[in-house]
């Protein structure tokens, strides 16, 4: 699949996915949405993939909305009818509801500007990186329409009720130094150092980990952050260690450090996880 709103590369286990509007400040429109979605569906499906950098290209991360429409940008009776599956719904929440499901790590390395769509679709992200150029915005009270993404239940899931409620309420743009204070980010680096240290946080998962664990792991942090009850959590760790313990790396997981040596893990995400997985679209434990 060609891209014409992202740049996709993969290189030793990492996939880049770089928003490509830069002459837009990357804003986002319907056709980069579909293309993200695409992109996902397509990492998942690649066992060359262990692990996702998300970035901008040029001077910002994402500026949030394409506003050319004008005053009309958000009034959906002002568009052509929708119609099939996703008739109604917001386009952000179908690209981090994608992005939640992901079977591999997804690293944010947040460049420059990021509000809107350019902040809440990285709630949906497992780790963040910012530039110290970089700048956040829950702009929507700004602009008298609804926090969208999914962001209201990834937002103070990662930073807090209270800090997610300052944010969201003032609508107020902030520096990369309250992002890391507040908890969205992981840390600050010089502009020419955040994709390298990405990276280097990729090539650890890339290098030393097994890809059907991970999948089943990214999952169970986020699946049970809405769990209500630990009883749910007890569930699939019961089922999980029954299923990945018996399967070939596990036993390569425990022969290689008996024999301290770097493992070669085998099992594909793709293809080997269990076959009850994925377990929150079916609703049934055993």
């Amino acid at each position: 699949m060609t891209f014409q709103t992202l740049l996709y590369d993969v290189a030793d286990g990492v996939a880049t996915l770089t928003l490509n509007r830069p002459d837009k400040l990357n804003a986002v429109t319907g056709e980069m949405i579909d293309e993200l979605i695409a992109a996902a569906d397509k990492i998942d499906a690649d066992d060359n993939v262990r692990a996702v950098i998300v970035t901008g290209a040029g001077r910002a991360f994402c500026a949030g909305a394409d506003l050319s429409r004008g005053a009309s940008t958000f009034d959906r009776n002002a568009r052509p009818k929708e119609e099939g599956p996703h008739a109604g719904r917001d386009g952000g929440g179908r690209c981090t509801l994608r992005i939640f499901d992901s079977k591999k790590p997804w690293i944010g390395a947040i460049n420059g500007p990021a509000v809107g769509f350019g902040m809440t679709m990285q709630l949906a992200f497992d780790i963040r990186l910012a530039s110290e150029k970089a700048r956040f915005g829950m702009v929507f009270t700004r602009r008298a329409v609804v926090m969208e993404a999914c962001s209201s239940w990834f937002l103070s899931r990662a930073v807090g009720m209270a800090q997610a409620q300052e944010w969201v309420l003032t609508g107020r743009v902030f520096d990369a130094q309250e992002a890391l204070k507040g908890g969205l980010v992981r840390s600050l680096h010089a502009p020419d150092d955040l994709l390298p240290a990405a990276q280097a946080l990729a090539r650890e998962i890339a290098d030393n980990t097994a890809a059907v664990s991970v999948a089943y792991n990214r999952n169970l942090l986020w699946k049970m952050a809405g769990a209500d009850h630990p009883m749910e959590a007890h569930k699939l760790d019961s089922r999980g260690m029954r299923a990945l313990g018996a399967a070939p790396d596990a036993k390569e997981g425990v022969s290689s450090f008996l024999e301290k040596r770097p493992p070669k893990f085998t099992d594909s995400a793709a293809t080997d996880m269990p076959s009850y997985y994925p377990w929150w679209r079916q609703r049934v434990f055993e």
